[in-house]
């Protein structure tokens, strides 16, 4: 097998961008797992309005869902509660994507700095 070369420039230049992704963490507010959802329920009386009309429907209520052990959880939100969840649901979806961007490059260094070892026990 012929060992391939790995230019040292791109290897540091992956680890830079794997730095500045790394300081991307630091941005990262509260999160949590979930999609919050503003509901206009029914209640369920035969005489009221919001069994016929959908406009006038109760609410709204808000709840948290998410997948805990294969089920769906729901929490329900008080008004005031509701946006703080959007925003924690905000910042875990850019934390998962920050640390998918993390992995990949990861991955990509990784190789790169095992491609430069085998091409120096060669020379």
């Amino acid at each position: 097998m012929v060992a391939v070369k790995v230019p040292v420039w791109i290897l540091k230049r992956h680890t830079q961008r794997f730095l500045e992704l790394r300081r991307g963490l630091e941005e990262i507010d509260c999160s949590c797992k979930g999609t919050v959802l503003k509901r206009m329920m029914k209640c369920g009386k035969a005489q009221c309005a919001c069994a016929s009309d959908a406009t006038k429907r109760h609410g709204p209520y808000f709840e948290i869902t998410y997948k805990a052990n294969g089920k769906t959880v729901n929490i329900k939100l008080s008004p005031e509660a509701a946006p703080l969840y959007k925003a924690a649901a905000l910042q875990y979806r850019k934390l998962k994507a920050l640390l998918h961007r993390l992995d990949k490059l990861s991955k990509t260094i990784l190789r790169q700095q095992a491609k430069l070892a085998e091409s120096k026990r060669h020379d």
